[in-house]
């Protein structure tokens, strides 16, 4: 599809997750939170309601609004207070059905359902063991092997059983799970991706992705889910507990890329970082220019930024196209081969005899960027100089971004001028690894609790599995 040609040089998160427990509205609530995370996924959706006595729900491809309707909803809502969402873009596992959860799980221990933002560094052993045990699987997700884990526990409870599957598994994952009993919040001990606690005016718990999502709702933020930690949601109230010593390494693109700006992350503005990303980015590599301009819409925030700092006019250079969708018609090779001009146009008033500073979220595959730059020549840019809010991307993420080969990645194999003369750019730059960090921990004296830096630097935070034997490489 020609939406998928276009996106193919982004980065693409896995998923996002949204729970509410004992809300007469639960189904449309969490209908309701899962569109404020559609940026998180858009290949799937599903939400998984419940009582006391039951849970059920509907799972369908394609975005929040294409898998539910009012009908869908309704059904939902007769008789359910308690539900978890999720919304999925496939960097583990195939974009079917099968795939796309919650996961909801029956047997003769009752139900429970799982739904998973993040990506199991361990994965392909589980499922062998869990195979050799006797389970089937009927997805590629490895959500699933989460379930069969929980299910395979010898544990009593509910919560213990949680803890003994968790304990088993490596890598990220920010988990929402419903049983009959309670709904359950947990994040990895790395916290690599985020996870918000809110309350209702009636009391109500929700937990989701982003704090933006709370909004949404209705919800007042109360904190963040930390590392290492569990919360029992229950007719009791709210239960926590650790399950692992934190050792906090949160995500550096969900700052850079992944979070809506007006979502809040660690106490952190997503909209801010941003912001001081381009500050920082104009103080580490200035040029002289008469324009600045962003890559919509990521890039906007950054260019603001720098915009700031430089003084230089800061302007909408570049006009994304909103309606190219899923079902757009397929194009001949002519038009795939400058698909770009479907997507972005330029504004040639604003281009035409400038020289352009042009900035971008980040640097994957480089083909974007080099059509980027072309579509700037041909308007008639004096000179283009291309600058890229994350550091040069040199490693796969094995924690959920779909970056799984040094081979696609374009600073892994080639030096900053290599990609300038492919780029076709009079200068290219990146911001380093200590000025992002900085830019998002300014208000902590430079200081984050933890950040994954592991696309830029290679030092991974867990192990690493491949074909049973472990990466030595960490941080």
């Amino acid at each position: 599809m020609i939406k998928e040609f276009l996106n193919s040089d982004t980065l693409k998160e896995e998923c996002g997750v949204f729970g509410v427990y004992n809300h007469q509205d639960a189904a449309t609530l969490t209908y309701y939170g899962l569109n404020a995370l559609q940026h998180r996924g858009q290949e799937g959706a599903g939400i998984i309601v419940g009582n006391d006595s039951k849970l059920w729900g509907h799972r369908a491809l394609g975005l929040v609004t294409d898998a539910f309707n009012s009908n869908t909803i309704q059904q939902l809502s007769i008789g359910s207070i308690n539900a978890i969402g999720h919304v999925r873009y496939s960097t583990s596992g195939g974009n079917f059905l099968v795939n796309v959860q919650p996961f909801l799980i029956k047997s003769n221990e009752g139900y429970f359902s799982v739904a998973h933002n993040g990506n199991l560094v361990n994965a392909d052993q589980l499922r062998v063991s869990l195979e050799n045990k006797g389970s089937i699987f009927q997805s590629t997700s490895d959500t699933e092997v989460i379930s069969h884990l929980i299910r395979h526990s010898k544990e009593a409870t509910d919560i213990l059983q949680i803890k003994d599957a968790i304990k088993q598994i490596v890598g990220a994952f920010s988990l929402v799970i419903l049983t009959q009993k309670a709904l359950y919040a947990v994040v990895d001990e790395y916290g690599f991706r985020p996870l918000s606690l809110g309350q209702m005016e009636n009391g109500s718990y929700v937990v989701a992705s982003e704090t933006c999502a709370l909004d949404v709702v209705g919800a007042t933020f109360v904190r963040d889910i930390k590392p290492g930690e569990i919360v029992e949601i229950s007719n009791n109230g709210l239960q926590s507990e650790f399950f692992a010593e934190p050792k906090p390494a949160k995500c550096s693109m969900e700052y850079l890329y992944f979070a809506q700006p007006n979502s809040v992350i660690d106490d952190v503005s997503v909209y801010t970082a941003r912001r001081r990303m381009g500050e920082q980015l104009w103080m580490d590599a200035p040029v002289d220019a008469d324009v600045i301009i962003g890559v919509p819409e990521s890039g906007s925030l950054v260019a603001m930024g720098m915009g700031r700092a430089s003084r230089l006019p800061v302007e909408r250079g570049l006009i994304k196209n909103r309606y190219i969708g899923r079902s757009f018609i397929q194009p001949t090779q002519e038009l795939r081969d400058q698909a770009v001009r479907l997507k972005l146009s330029v504004v040639k008033h604003i281009i035409e005899g400038k020289r352009v500073v042009v900035v971008d979220d980040s640097i994957v595959r480089g083909t974007t960027s080099k059509k980027i730059v072309k579509l700037l020549r041909d308007a008639g840019a004096k000179e283009v100089h291309f600058r890229s809010a994350a550091p040069p991307i040199m490693n796969p993420c094995f924690y959920g971004i779909d970056t799984s080969t040094k081979e696609e990645l374009l600073a892994s194999n080639m030096s900053v001028e290599e990609m300038r003369v492919y780029m076709n750019v009079d200068s290219l730059a990146f911001l380093s690894v200590e000025s992002m960090i900085t830019a998002i921990s300014r208000d902590y004296e430079g200081e984050l609790k933890g950040q994954c830096v592991a696309c830029f630097t290679g030092k991974y935070p867990t192990q690493l599995f491949d074909n049973k034997l472990v990466f030595q490489e960490k941080c």
